[in-house]
């Protein structure tokens, strides 16, 4: 099924089609659109990380994770309240060191740049359980980070995107937002944008960088990933269970 989404600026084709071999559909869309999926399992989300099984201090908090990347660095404050379940799964893809050395495969400059397949092919397969889908709370402005998904229910398992404008179109679409970047959006920015939507999900996940070092030597990459302040450390909170800003000059912003 083809749908025509026009908004400001941009016209996007949107194509949903059933599971096959070859790439992996997980958008947000764009003009082009991808017309395949692969390896997504949402059939194993039922009954796993719902709301009802994330413990209450999974519910609330604000933790932040610092991207070291080839372009410089950037800081993303996320908010546990505005989608639990895929704020639980981005703490976790860090504190497994999922992101390290990964790609930012899709650049789209004006709307999105999408990452979170891994370098090793076998994390994404230990990541590949679907997430179960959750209310839009906060749309998806520029500097937010939000799950990648199919048109399939419950299809989040590992892949982000940023958004580089307001794309207020995807909030009706069910894509929730749960952090922003608020330090070194310059350094987003600079995301090298050379090959578009040219390299092949499908080939990612299951070569890894191999394929994209052959094909696409000039891609940016995320070096690490890692929590700096950790909302589930008790050391680490304010009284009333917020997480204290960073000094100004932590994070570098060049």
């Amino acid at each position: 099924m083809s749908r025509l989404i026009s908004t400001p600026g941009w016209v996007f084709w949107i194509v949903f089609a059933g599971c096959t071999s070859g790439t992996d559909n997980t958008i947000p869309p764009t003009y082009h659109g991808l017309d395949e999926s692969d390896g997504i399992r949402p059939e194993l989300a039922s009954g796993l990380d719902t709301p009802q099984e994330l413990s209450p201090n999974l519910t609330t908090g604000i933790f932040q994770a610092e991207f070291v990347t080839t372009e410089g660095k950037f800081l993303v404050e996320v908010n546990r309240a505005w989608a639990p379940i895929g704020a639980d799964r981005f703490y976790k893809l860090v504190q497994d060191k999922f992101f390290d050395d990964s790609s930012f495969f899709r650049v789209v400059p004006g709307f999105v740049v999408q990452f979170g397949l891994a370098a090793d092919p076998v994390q994404n397969e230990k990541w590949s359980t679907g997430l179960q889908d959750e209310p839009v709370l906060k749309g998806n402005k520029r500097g937010f980070l939000t799950f990648a998904k199919s048109s399939a229910p419950n299809s989040r398992t590992t892949q982000l995107f940023i958004s580089y404008g307001d794309n207020d179109n995807l909030d009706g679409m069910g894509f929730s937002a749960f952090g922003q970047v608020i330090q070194g959006m310059e350094v987003v920015d600079r995301i090298n944008s050379e090959y578009g939507e040219r390299p092949n999900q499908g080939y990612i996940k299951n070569q890894g960088n191999s394929y994209l070092s052959n094909e696409f030597p000039n891609l940016s990459y995320i070096q690490t990933a890692r929590i700096t302040l950790d909302d589930l450390k008790s050391e680490e909170r304010n009284q009333d269970g917020t997480v204290p800003p960073l000094p100004d000059d932590s994070v570098a912003n060049d």
